[in-house]
């Protein structure tokens, strides 16, 4: 009896900022969820961090942060391959080779690069652009064809990326015989975008500067709770799901993502409720939720740096490998 391959997902968090959770919800709940159905590379994207200007001391924290974080959030690395991806110095020639394939058109045209050239500016005012900006989208390319990956779970603003992945993968297989899978993109139904509490119609970014918009992993959970508590909705006191109630279901959102329910269920749950006690509800939900992480969260930091090795070991071998691939079919 043939035994069918598992198919492959690879998945990582840019090293900038603290981790939310939105990035909980979107993220890092699915890679948990999918580990035992595929082969997973998940890693931490610290040269993604350097597309801007990051301190060293921070980045070197954020990372640690973010490994002890997705152990304690469920990451097996008995299931998950988990890394540090510049411990695997495959990803940056690959980023190189795929480059040369591209052009600064396609690159231009993404989203994510008109959307942060524009806010890029010096004190005098003029705009000095990164280049590593204008490359991230192909680094993001080479993480995934380095893992010859099917399946990524992103958020809704990450799919232009996938899109790009798939014409730059079929780009490839057609012009050097590389047979390079073309991955397809995975968004969860519930809390796929996750917005500011104090603008519920921006999505929660761990890069606010207003630490009253996000709710952090680290966040003290009391804290956390009152965040909650002083959240903005609207004064018409019903509580039900509605794209003119971006606050109401926004809390109704997270509080389906932490309680496995769906969003309808989650609005059935509060449709009686006045507003006071639907914000403790979610609030004592989310205080819960991070006191239980915090706790796994200082256990595993003691043991990051052994798994880093171990996790690095593994993804190098794979990466190696699929790189050969492509340099071979380049002529190299």
């Amino acid at each position: 009896m043939m035994i069918e391959k598992k198919k492959i997902l690879l998945s990582g968090i840019t090293a900038t900022g603290n981790l939310t959770i939105a990035n909980y919800i979107g993220a890092i709940k699915n890679m948990v969820k999918l580990q035992d159905k595929y082969t997973s590379y998940i890693f931490i994207a610290d040269l993604h961090a350097l597309t801007l200007p990051i301190d060293p001391k921070v980045l070197a924290e954020n990372r640690k942060n973010i490994f002890a974080l997705y152990l304690a959030c469920g990451i097996d690395t008995n299931k998950t391959t988990l890394f540090y991806q510049s411990d695997v110095i495959e990803h940056g020639m690959m980023n190189w080779l795929i480059l040369s394939q591209t052009t600064i058109g396609e690159l231009s045209r993404m989203t994510q690069f008109k959307d942060k050239s524009t806010k890029v500016k010096t004190s005098n005012g003029m705009e000095t652009i990164p280049t590593g900006l204008l490359m991230y989208p192909t680094l993001m390319v080479g993480d995934i064809l380095l893992y010859n990956a099917d399946i990524i779970p992103v958020g809704i603003d990450q799919k232009q990326h996938i899109e790009l992945t798939r014409d730059i993968a079929s780009r490839l297989n057609n012009k050097f015989n590389v047979e390079f899978s073309v991955p397809e993109p995975f968004i969860p139904e519930i809390g796929a975008k996750i917005m500011s509490l104090t603008d519920p119609t921006k999505k929660m970014s761990k890069s606010d500067t207003n630490p009253k918009s996000s709710i952090y992993l680290l966040d003290n959970p009391d804290d956390a709770y009152k965040k909650i508590m002083k959240a903005v909705t609207d004064s018409e006191g019903k509580i039900y799901i509605s794209e003119n109630k971006p606050g109401i279901t926004n809390l109704l959102s997270i509080y389906s993502a932490l309680k496995n329910i769906s969003l309808k269920e989650a609005e059935e749950l509060f449709k009686d409720k006045n507003y006071g006690e639907f914000k403790h509800e979610v609030g004592m939900t989310v205080k819960e939720f991070l006191t239980n992480i915090q706790e796994k969260y200082h256990k595993y930091y003691q043991i990051i740096d052994s798994e880093a090795i171990k996790g690095a070991e593994k993804a190098s071998l794979v990466a190696k490998e699929n790189l050969a691939k492509l340099m071979k079919g380049m002529g190299l």
